[in-house]
């Protein structure tokens, strides 16, 4: 199976601290290629490198959609989903690990001198549906340094008693410290505040912060208003986020630009 990624790293030959970032679902749209730009432009800047995987199902990676293999299930079908979805970040990451890419030539070899990315220094961000994959896959491998849980399940969390089961279960198995963030008219704030307390209970550090009600400027899908905080109102939470980041990634240097990005290809037998 082929899964595209982008790729954005600073400028130099690094290596640099690397956020994966895990998109939210996006119904109808699943083939339009979204690089999610905006969170290089936070992160790049900071002296981070920066991996988006659309995932099975999502723009040119193959597999079904996610409506397609869970035909609406909340439950087991779901969840298997969410899992397999988790195993292609993995996999992506393991793709890098190997020499997947670089920003500049699409190829790299690496070696402790040349690779862009310290691997040593590595965070999960996600946001909805994203936000779930990335808690799966921190409970799954724990080299990670760091994760942020932006309303991950909310959309879903009232309507699905497997998820209110699944995700504290995968919550306690988390081994880093945890950001997870919500706005107070999201359609529910108890996916992150639940997941928080359960990272918590397994005597990890955590923080939960739960925004004011926020009010999107367009909202063509009539979602919760709240859960549209993390795309159109980054400046709300994008302090908050590079407060947690910067002691558990530990990037010195500051950057002023990202170089574009690059699709990744990974072969799966």
């Amino acid at each position: 199976m082929n899964i595209e990624a982008y790729f954005y790293k600073p400028e130099g030959n690094g290596p640099f601290p690397l956020v994966i970032y895990n998109h939210g679902s996006r119904s109808g749209q699943e083939h339009v290629e979204i690089p999610f730009r905006f969170i290089a432009a936070i992160l790049v800047p900071q002296g981070y490198a920066v991996l988006v995987p659309e995932r099975r199902g999502y723009g040119k990676s193959d597999g079904p959609t996610y409506d397609e293999e869970v035909q609406g299930d909340s439950g087991d079908r779901m969840m298997s989903r969410f899992r397999e979805e988790a195993s292609d970040v993995l996999a992506g990451l393991d793709y890098l690990k190997k020499g997947g890419a670089s920003a500049s030539s699409g190829r790299f070899t690496p070696t402790p001198t040349t690779s862009p990315v310290d691997f040593r220094r590595v965070a999960l961000m996600g946001w909805s549906h994203g936000g779930v994959v990335s808690l799966l896959a921190a409970s799954e491998r724990h080299e990670f340094v760091a994760l942020v849980d932006q309303a991950g399940g909310a959309l879903t969390w009232n309507r699905s008693q497997t998820l209110q089961n699944e995700l504290p279960a995968a919550a306690r198995k988390i081994k880093v410290p945890a950001l997870c963030m919500d706005a107070e008219n999201d359609a529910t704030t108890n996916a992150a505040k639940t997941v928080g307390q359960a990272i918590k209970s397994s005597g990890e550090w955590e923080k939960t912060i739960i925004y004011p009600p926020f009010t999107p400027t367009s909202n063509p899908d009539n979602i919760a208003p709240g859960h549209l905080i993390f795309a159109q109102g980054v400046s709300i939470w994008q302090d908050d986020l590079l407060a947690f980041l910067k002691p558990r990634l530990e990037a010195n240097a500051r950057f002023e630009r990202a170089l574009p990005a690059v699709p990744l290809k990974r072969a799966q037998p």
